[in-house]
């Protein structure tokens, strides 16, 4: 399932993501070698209508075309068959930023080769590139908080995001080995959101080490997710005053990243619905009550919120979530802990 490879012709970096499948079979790791070692690890396109970390890598690798790496540098092009159809995955597939944790089907597989392979050649630092479809700034995840990691965040932006639900994603995994961080690079084709991940990844290249700052508490914003809604599937919904099961205000996307007061309307409901979606805390627990309330078959959030990642998109809803909830964190908090027996959030 997975190719591997050690060099990229200069004419597939003439190619949009969608037509990588012409020149790629499927999967691909490819290794190419440069000044330093260990290598720089990036992944994208696990989500195959996420394109800009192609864009990145086709920047990174034309700045540098008729020259020495400075740094070895193996990137995982992922999900090709769905950047094809610019889905984020087909309908046959598991989502491959799900799958990088335990598991028999051939994706974990794969993805555990690679966490093998990267492993045995050592990693300097890994990105995971992504796009998301609501309105959101440029931002950095992480989910330890070593210094080193969030000082890798920082090079990107000063808002971080500190999570470990779901599980089962790329940095996730790739924490256990390296300083670890996902971008969210606005929406695909965002040209500055290209530009400024293009040079992140250059600067982090050029580094000897990732030296870790002692002050980085009082240069990024920390942001924790404590919560991710989901619709059931039998309700139907919209966001543009069609009438469905839940009509959401026009304009919801726009909340992303603002702290909502309560009694905030949100939407509509039909009258036969008590509750029109689930809130799953990190222990797996529907916490709507805590964070929501119905009254005249209206929504409203009952305490101040913070959205994250809130979408129109109606399949990436489907096949994912509808947004994200976070609270401001404080580092001297500590690192949460992942117990065996939470959940997934998939």
């Amino acid at each position: 399932m997975l190719n591997i490879i050690t060099e990229l012709d200069d004419k597939i970096l003439e190619l949009p993501a969608h037509r990588l499948y012409e020149v790629l079979s499927g999967p691909t790791l490819v290794h190419l070698k440069g000044k330093q070692d260990p290598a720089l690890f990036l992944s994208i396109l696990l989500h195959g209508n996420e394109n800009s970390g192609w864009e990145v890598v086709k920047n990174i690798l034309t700045k540098y075309q008729g020259q020495t790496l400075p740094r070895s540098l193996s990137i995982f092009i992922g999900n090709i068959e769905a950047a094809r159809y610019n889905k984020r995955k087909l309908e046959t597939q598991p989502d491959f930023n799900r799958v990088w944790g335990e598991g028999n089907k051939p994706e974990n597989l794969m993805m555990q080769s690679i966490l093998e392979i990267m492993k045995e050649r050592g990693i300097f630092a890994s990105i995971d590139i992504h796009n998301n479809n609501g309105l959101n700034p440029h931002y950095a995840c992480i989910n330890k908080l070593d210094e080193s990691y969030l000082k890798l965040a920082r090079e990107f932006s000063r808002m971080v995001i500190y999570f470990i639900r779901p599980t089962g994603v790329q940095s996730l995994a790739f924490a256990e080995l390296c300083p670890a961080v996902t971008l969210e690079c606005g929406q695909p084709g965002d040209e500055y959101g290209i530009q400024i991940t293009t040079n992140f990844v250059d600067k982090i290249f050029q580094m000897d080490s990732i030296d870790s700052d002692k002050n980085i508490e009082k240069n990024i914003d920390l942001y924790h997710t404590v919560g991710i809604i989901k619709i059931p599937t039998e309700y139907s919904f919209s966001f543009n005053d069609e009438e469905t099961d839940i009509a959401f205000i026009n304009g919801v996307e726009k909340l992303n990243f603002e702290e909502i007061i309560s009694d905030t309307l949100l939407g509509t409901i039909k009258e036969n619905i008590l509750k029109p979606f689930i809130v799953l805390d990190e222990e797996g627990q529907d916490v709507f009550d805590n964070y929501f309330y119905v009254e005249n078959n209206k929504i409203y959030t009952k305490t101040a919120l913070f959205p994250a990642m809130l979408t129109t998109d109606i399949d990436i809803i489907k096949q994912d979530c509808l947004c994200y909830l976070m609270e401001r964190y404080d580092i001297n908090q500590g690192e949460k802990i992942i117990s065996d027996n939470s959940p997934l959030w998939s």
